[in-house]
C-alpha cells in the first residue's frame, strides 16, 4: 500500500516535469501600474486586476486605518456570532441602494460567495444551466451540488434556449458572468435574461470584472445592459482594489442564505475595518467617471496600436486583453522575455484555459499611461520572432 508521502511526491514529480508547474513570487507592493519585487526590481505591471488603481488610493487607506482604530483589525467571528458590526451593516445597505436590490450580504471572497449561493439553493431535482466558460468557483459548486448541471455554448443564447426547452422537475438556475476573466468578452445579458425569464428560471450573474467599470456610476455589466438578475455577485478584488464579495438579492433570498448558506454561517467575517475601506472605495467608484474614461482610453489605444502584431488577439473591448499563444512552452518563454525587459505579463496555461490556448493575459488599468502601453507593444513586437 502506498503511503501518503509517496503518493503526493509522485503526483508532484508528474507535475514538476511539465509546463503546468505553478509557483508564487514574493512582491513588495503594486499600484496597478508598477509592481515592486522583493529584490527591489520595478516592473510595469500588466497582470493586475486593480483596474481603477484604487488599491493605493489615500482616502481608502485612511478609511481602513480609521476603521482599525475604531473596530480593531479583526471581526472576531462569524457574522452570526460576533462578526457583524455596524460597518458591515452600513456597507450592505449602501451596496443594496447603489445596485437597486432589497438586500446585500457580504462574503469573505468571490469564490466563497459563488459556492455559498449555489450549494444553499440547489436541490436534487433542480438544474443548473451555466455558460461553459464560467469561473471555476461557479463550475465547481455546480458539479458538487446535488443538482443536474448542463453547460450551454459560450455566450450563445440559442444554445441556452435548447437546454431550457427540456423539462426539469425542479427549479432551474441559469449562470453566467458579466465579463469573462480569461477572454475578456462580455455576456449578452439582455438575451440571456429574456430566455431565463420566459422559462420561469432564475438568473445568477457573477460580475467580478464588470462592477465598477460599466454602467452609470460603475454599477456594472447588468446595469449597463438593463438587466436585473435574481442573484448578482459583485467582488471587491478588482475595480474596488480590495477583497471580498457581496450577494445582491431580494429580502426572501437574503434571509434564506442567512439560514442555509454554510459559507456565510461558518466563515469568520471580513474585518470591520475592511468594510469601512470598501465603503470608501464605493464612493470613489461612484464618482469615478474620470478613472473609467482613462481606462477606456487605454483600452482603445492598446487595441488600435496592437493591430499590426502577428499574435492573435481576442475581440475583447474590456480591460482584459488576452494575447493567444497556443503552446504552453512558447507562452512561458514570452512571459520570461517580457520580464527581462521589466514588464510583468503572466502566462495563463491549461487547465485555467482550454488546451492549446495558452495566453499572455494582459490587463490594462486607469493608472497606465500611453507610454507604458507603447513600451509593452514594442516589447511584444520584438518578441515576435
Amino acid at each position: 500500500m502506498m503511503n501518503w508521502s509517496d503518493s503526493l511526491s509522485r503526483r508532484l514529480a508528474e507535475r514538476r516535469g511539465t509546463s503546468l508547474w505553478r509557483s508564487r513570487q514574493i512582491h513588495q507592493c503594486s499600484n496597478g501600474r508598477f509592481l515592486y519585487a522583493s529584490d527591489g526590481q520595478q516592473y510595469l505591471n500588466f497582470s493586475s486586476n486593480d483596474y481603477l488603481g484604487l488599491s493605493q488610493h489615500p482616502e481608502i487607506i485612511a478609511a481602513w486605518q480609521q476603521g482599525a482604530e475604531q473596530y480593531g483589525v479583526g471581526s472576531g467571528g462569524s457574522g452570526h456570532v460576533t462578526g457583524y458590526t455596524s460597518a458591515h451593516h452600513t456597507l450592505e445597505q449602501q451596496l443594496a441602494e447603489w445596485l437597486g436590490y432589497s438586500r446585500a450580504l457580504l462574503f469573505i471572497s468571490g469564490y466563497s460567495a459563488n459556492q455559498g449561493v449555489i450549494t444553499a439553493l440547489m436541490e436534487k431535482e433542480d438544474r443548473i444551466i451555466a455558460d461553459r466558460l464560467s469561473h471555476a468557483s461557479l463550475m465547481e459548486a455546480a458539479i458538487h451540488s446535488p443538482a443536474q448541471l448542463r453547460r450551454f455554448l459560450h455566450n450563445n443564447p440559442d444554445s441556452l434556449k435548447q437546454y431550457l426547452e427540456k423539462s426539469c422537475t425542479g427549479k432551474t438556475l441559469v449562470v453566467t458572468e458579466g465579463v469573462f476573466s480569461m477572454d475578456g468578452d462580455c455576456a449578452p445579458l439582455g438575451e440571456i435574461a429574456r430566455q431565463a425569464q420566459s422559462a420561469n428560471c432564475w438568473l445568477m450573474v457573477d460580475d467580478a470584472h464588470g462592477i465598477g467599470i460599466y454602467g452609470d456610476e460603475g454599477r456594472g455589466s447588468c446595469w449597463s445592459q438593463n438587466v436585473k438578475p435574481e442573484i448578482l455577485i459583485v467582488t471587491f478584488g478588482k475595480a474596488f482594489g480590495l477583497s471580498g464579495a457581496a450577494v445582491l438579492c431580494d429580502a426572501t433570498s437574503a434571509e434564506y442564505f442567512l439560514q442555509y448558506s454554510r459559507h456565510l454561517i461558518y466563515s469568520t467575517s471580513m474585518p470591520p475595518a475592511q468594510a469601512v475601506a470598501l465603503s470608501a472605495a464605493m464612493r470613489q467608484i461612484r464618482e469615478g467617471d474620470e478613472l473609467r474614461q482613462r481606462l477606456q482610453n487605454n483600452i482603445r489605444y492598446f487595441r488600435r496600436e496592437a493591430q499590426n502584431l502577428s499574435f492573435v488577439l481576442t475581440d475583447s473591448e474590456t480591460a482584459i486583453q488576452p494575447v493567444i499563444i497556443g503552446s504552453n512552452e512558447r507562452c512561458i518563454t514570452l512571459s520570461e522575455r517580457l520580464k527581462q525587459q521589466n514588464l510583468w505579463v503572466k502566462a495563463i496555461l491549461p487547465p485555467t484555459v482550454a488546451p492549446d490556448s495558452a495566453r499572455l493575459r494582459i490587463t490594462l488599468t486607469a493608472n497606465h499611461t500611453q507610454r507604458d502601453i507603447d513600451v509593452l507593444l514594442e516589447a511584444l513586437r520584438g518578441s515576435d520572432s
